[in-house]
């Protein structure tokens, strides 16, 4: 029914652990192999291309679905359908920035203090000529394939590039005078197949899928039982998504309790609940919530 495509490159590791994680395990005869499959009644093929060029074949209607980065739908100007946001990245659950920067001793502050003409290095060309062009800048772009930040100044007055965490731009000695956009990782759809009742639905549901993955990571659930008299006092002591989930336990012998906690908290929290009265205290990992 769905023909899906997937990110190679930097997201592709991150991105197939999350499929697994989400029983939905993309299968491939050898990491270099750019079809692949995914055993699931929903889905007919599979493809791993680079996110550049996905949100055009989403668009195409070549791919159903796919995941991309924000900042590719804009570059490439795509017309496709978001189903959400996936908080998932290469380093860190954190957005991706693009952003215009200049080396750190330059006088530039703002993007306003550059000259018309000013020369701009960028993997983004289409996507830095459309922000320039909004503030009455002539710009001579020059397009980069890597390594964007060694370009100035000697090559570039200036770059616009993407940034994750900042220390790339840091240690090449630049400063970040705006930001263009920040983009997450999405599912992006064909709105031809969005309109299509049967493979809306198949979407959604894999998308469930997904973020059920994503809820659960970096959390776990509690069990534990705890005497009637010391029941209000361990309570006070669980950080937890809802209430606690409470039940008497057989012939009034206090209580069992369970609830999702962050993992983060964990080494603290069960010394704690030991502490207030609880026994038999069990940790279990999560592999999806779904709400």
């Amino acid at each position: 029914m769905l023909k899906i495509v997937l990110p190679k490159g930097s997201l592709e590791k991150a991105t197939l652990e999350l499929f697994e994680a989400a029983d939905l395990k993309v299968r491939r005869d050898s990491a270099v192999q750019y079809k692949a499959s995914i055993v699931d009644p929903r889905v007919d093929e599979v493809r791993i291309l680079r996110p550049q060029e996905i949100p055009q074949y989403v668009s195409e209607g070549l791919f159903d679905l796919g995941i991309t980065g924000r900042d590719w739908v804009e570059e490439t100007a795509s017309s496709v359908e978001s189903l959400g946001e996936m908080h998932y990245s290469k380093a860190t659950s954190d957005p991706v920035r693009i952003i215009v920067a200049v080396p750190q001793a330059s006088e530039v502050e703002s993007v306003a203090d550059l000259p018309q003409g000013v020369r701009v290095s960028s993997e983004y060309p289409e996507l830095t000529r459309r922000f320039f062009a909004e503030r009455g800048i002539e710009a001579d772009i020059r397009l980069s394939y890597g390594a964007t930040e060694a370009k100035v100044p000697d090559i570039v007055d200036c770059i616009v590039d993407i940034t994750e965490t900042g220390r790339a731009l840091r240690a090449a000695g630049l400063k970040i005078i705006d930001t263009i956009l920040v983009s997450y990782t999405e599912l992006i759809v064909n709105p031809e197949s969005l309109a299509n009742p049967e493979k809306a639905h198949a979407m959604r549901q894999l998308k469930t899928l997904l973020d059920g993955v994503l809820e659960a990571r970096g959390k776990v659930l509690v069990k534990l039982n705890v005497p009637k008299d010391r029941l209000e006092d361990l309570i006070a002591l669980l950080p937890s998504m809802k209430a606690p989930t409470v039940n008497e336990l057989f012939g009034e012998a206090g209580y069992a309790v369970e609830t999702v906690v962050p993992k983060a908290t964990i080494n603290v929290l069960i010394p704690a609940l030991s502490d207030a009265g609880a026994t038999d205290i069990i940790e279990i990992p999560i592999a999806k919530i779904v709400h």
